[in-house]
Order: structure tokens, then C-alpha cells, then sequence
């Protein structure tokens, strides 16, 4: 039953499948959440056609219509003329539904919570679930929707009415970037690399470059000026629609320079603070809020207790602060060439750079084999090495323990250590020195690393000397861009 235009998604329309195929008798309630054009409505209008059902997706209104439009929704089905349907309230409405409906679907639930007449429907569906359970009801299914991802997530969390009652939470995320690449249609790595660079993996994107599939980098730079550099589109200014979606978010001005800070390097609440010009305890609010919502990521040390590192989740956002904000006369002036000439040195070192190191993990996590890690991986991020003797902290950007250690734990053992180097020029027998150099200070201090795989990661390659070295050595993996998309 799996819709032939669904591309990709196939654990997650299994797992919508399987919540409303299940043979559990009564109301059960599941939830999907995922930032807006992941194609979160896209999948579950096909799930309603599969399985009969109604769909219902609420707006931006007041109470009194959204009511009214479930009404006519659920009228139509029954043949009945416009208006003959009214519900005064969401606990006769979703009874009526969940009756006549094996499958209800409520998406966008945010708008609907922000009025108090709609902010009963968690506590409805409680009622409703607890009602058929005792009844022995029919198979009855409900999933609520959302692109607001704290609304969303707070949907489960303490003392909600929902909380201990929803037997689904699907998280809808972007595509990976080899299936973003298929998805486009795209040959070269270098190209598709700069790319997800800027617009990640969220599918919905792909529509408003008009189903672009760039095959150069001069291709792409013509794709991306009459896009997300260009004032008429509706890409220019998708960082602030995104930052809309959460109703905690009201002094947008604070929350896009606490982006502005991170994306510009500020890894850490005190740097954020003394970038943005406040104190550091008057940010705690924002940054959890960035954080819940998914713009913001901390990062934990892999193996030291020591403050997460503070990063942007969505590339999009990434680049709006870092080259479309601080140029934004003259991308208003239409003189993208030059802004984006300007742009060319933060392109590198604050955009293709760290893209370049979450990919690096990301391959380790996800497509790394089991004869390249060793052994298979579980936790993977970053850690520090300080090196007194040197006199410098080396940074690794790659660190896996193995599966089923635990991050931080004394005794955690170490299967990768690695670099990512988005750098224009190809890898020396130099880096891998330096990894040597940390993989030693850490076993002396006690960090059971010493069986650890060293990892190169070369946006450019890797010169011939440290090839050689690779060659001699079983211990030594090198990653360039072709086998970070396609290897293994």
C-alpha cells in the first residue's frame, strides 16, 4: 500500500503503517513532528488515502472557524449539505470523528493549541483513549501533526494529559545527504556537498528551487542566486519563517543573534553572551528555547565532562546569518555577485567547514562498515586533547566509542579517532601525525583508545606521502568526498 510518489521514507511510512494497521482495539494516538517541509503532510494525506480516514489541517485562525472547517470536513463525507454540521466544542468534534473514522488526522496542531478552546484537544484525546479502552471499542487511530517541535514535544513530557497515552512519536527529519543527492539527482559529490551546505536535506526545498538539479558549482551558484539570495524568493527569508513556527519566540531580534553568534563561532553560552551583548544568565531561556525547537544543538564532550559545544541544527539558518543577514543591502540592491564573492571566505571557514565535520560523523554513524571502524560503533561526536608539552589543545572532530559505551564513562572504550578538513588543499602526512600525537595522550591518560582507528577526512584528497603512510600501516582509514557519498 505504500504510495509509488513517496520517495525514500520507508521505516517511517512502516511505522505510520503499522500504528494504524495494529489490531489493538480502541482509540490509540500517535504524533508526528518534524520541521516544516520535511513532508510531514505530504506523508500522512497518502496514509488517509490508504486507509480511509479524514485529514484535517488547521490554520492560522480563530477558534469558532477551525471548529467550523473540521465540521465541513467531516459533512462532507456524510453528504450533508454546507453548515448542516456543527460542533461547539473539540470533545464533540473528535467523538463524532473517531466514530465515523478509522483514521484522524490533525495537522498542525499548534494553531489549534495556541486558543484555550483549542487547547483542550490533549486532554480530550486522554478522555477518548481512557473511554474506549475500558469499552473494549474498535481499532480507532488518531495522529496529531506539528512543525513547531517544542509544542510538539512538550506534547509528552511530565504531567501532560498525553504523556503514558500516545503508543507513536515519529520525528519526520531531512534526508541524509546521500539521499538528498539521489533526490536531486546530482553527479558530483562537490557539487551535492555545497548544496546540502546550504539547504540541507529538507525534501520540501527542492519545489521551490523549481526541481533544480545542478550539475557544476556554476550551475549551483546560479541556482542559489535566484534563490536563497534573491529578495523575491521565498527561500530568501525561510530562516525567520522558521523561527515564527515557536509561540515562545517573541523578541526575534535576541534569538537571531544568539543565532547570529553561534553560527559565527560562539560555541559556548559565555561566548554567545559576550557576543551578543548581555549576560550570560539572561540567555538561558532563549538558548533551551533554541534548543527544544531544534535550532540549536549541544553538543556533549564525547569523553570529558566539560560544557557542550553550542551548534546550528538547520543549514539554512546557518547560512541566512552568516552571508545573507550581514549582506543584505546588497542582495536588496541586487548585486548578488558581489555579495556573494564577498561572502566566499565565510563560506568555507564557518559554512563548508563545520558542514564538512557533521558529515564526517554522520558517515562514521551511519555508513562506516564494520572492517573500517573495527568493531561496530555507538555514541560518535567530538573531544579535545590537551597537549601540554606542546602546548596546544588539539580538536578532534570525529569520536566513536564503541556500541554500548557509554559517553563520558571512565572506562569507555575508543574505536575512531578522526579530523574533517573541508580545506582547499589535500591532507599531509602532518594530520596524521597529529592524530598519532592524540591518540597517544590520550592513552596516557588512562583513555582506552589504543586499538583506535585513525581517520582522515580530505574534502580534497590526500597527498601522496600520507597515502603511502596509509598503505603501511592497518590502522589508518582515509575519507575523501567520493567515499564519504558513496563508500563505506
Amino acid at each position: 500500500m505504500r504510495p509509488d510518489d513517496l520517495y525514500d521514507r520507508e521505516r517511517e511510512w512502516a511505522d505510520l503503517d503499522g500504528f494504524v494497521r495494529s489490531p489493538a482495539r480502541g482509540l490509540r494516538v500517535g504524533i508526528l513532528r518534524g520541521r516544516r517541509r520535511t513532508g510531514k503532510s505530504f506523508l500522512l494525506r497518502r496514509l488517509v488515502t490508504a486507509h480511509g480516514g479524514l485529514y484535517s489541517m488547521a490554520l492560522e485562525e480563530e477558534p469558532a472557524p477551525a471548529l467550523r472547517r473540521f465540521a465541513a470536513a467531516v459533512g462532507r463525507d456524510l453528504a450533508l449539505s454546507a453548515g448542516a454540521l456543527r460542533f461547539d466544542d473539540w470533545e464533540q468534534a473528535l467523538r463524532a470523528a473517531t466514530e465515523k473514522y478509522p483514521l484522524v488526522v490533525l495537522d498542525e496542531l499548534p494553531y489549534l493549541l495556541r486558543h484555550p478552546l483549542g487547547a483542550a484537544i490533549p486532554s480530550v484525546l486522554q478522555l477518548l483513549v481512557d473511554e474506549q479502552r475500558i469499552a473494549g471499542a474498535p481499532p480507532r487511530r488518531v495522529i496529531v501533526c506539528g512543525s513547531a517541535l517544542a509544542v510538539m514535544t512538550e506534547l509528552l513530557s511530565g504531567g501532560t494529559p498525553l504523556r503514558g497515552r500516545a503508543d507513536l512519536d515519529l520525528r519526520l527529519g531531512p534526508f541524509d545527504h546521500r539521499t538528498m543527492t539521489a533526490y536531486y539527482g546530482i553527479a558530483d559529490p562537490e557539487v551535492a556537498f555545497r548544496l546540502h551546505a546550504v539547504v540541507g536535506g529538507t525534501p520540501g526545498y527542492r519545489d521551490l528551487l523549481a526541481d533544480a538539479s545542478p550539475q557544476t558549482t556554476g550551475e549551483l551558484d546560479a541556482v542559489l542566486a535566484g534563490t536563497v539570495l534573491n529578495p523575491s524568493h521565498a527561500l530568501f527569508g525561510e530562516a525567520d519563517h522558521l523561527l515564527r513556527e515557536d509561540p515562545r519566540v517573541t523578541d526575534r531580534a535576541l534569538y537571531h543573534s544568539v543565532l547570529s553568534a553561534i553560527a559565527g563561532g560562539a560555541t559556548s553560552p559565555a561566548r554567545v553572551a559576550a557576543a551578543v551583548g548581555r549576560p550570560e544568565r539572561s540567555l538561558f531561556h532563549a538558548l533551551d528555547v533554541l534548543v527544544t525547537a531544534g535550532f540549536v544543538i549541544r553538543d556533549d564532550d564525547v569523553l570529558l565532562q566539560r560544557r557542550p559545544v553550542l551548534r546550528l541544527a538547520d543549514p539554512i539558518v546557518r547560512f541566512h546569518r552568516l552571508v545573507v543577514a550581514p549582506r543584505l543591502a546588497s542582495l536588496e540592491e541586487r548585486a548578488v555577485a558581489e555579495a556573494w564573492a564577498d561572502a566566499g571566505p565565510t563560506v568555507e571557514s564557518r559554512i563548508h567547514g563545520p558542514h564538512f565535520e557533521d558529515l564526517a560523523r554522520e558517515w562514521v554513524r551511519r555508513f562506516a562498515s564494520v572492517s573500517t571502524t573495527g568493531e561496530p560503533v555507538g555514541e560518535v561526536g567530538s573531544t579535545v586533547v590537551n597537549d601540554r608539552t606542546g602546548r596546544a589543545t588539539l580538536e578532534l572532530d570525529v569520536v566513536a566509542l564503541a556500541r554500548g559505551q557509554r559517553r563520558q564513562a571512565r572506562d569507555a572504550r575508543v574505536v575512531v579517532l578522526g579530523e574533517a578538513k573541508a580545506s582547499a588543499s589535500p591532507r599531509g602526512l602532518g594530520d596524521l601525525q597529529r592524530l598519532d600525537r592524540a591518540r597517544a595522550l590520550l592513552v596516557a591518560r588512562g583513555v582506552d583508545a589504543g586499538e583506535a582507528r585513525l581517520m582522515l577526512f580530505g574534502r580534497s584528497g590526500f597527498d601522496s606521502e600520507l597515502t603511502a603512510a596509509k598503505r603501511r600501516r592497518g590502522d589508518v582509514e582515509l575519507v575523501d568526498l567520493d567515499r564519504l557519498w558513496a563508500g563505506s
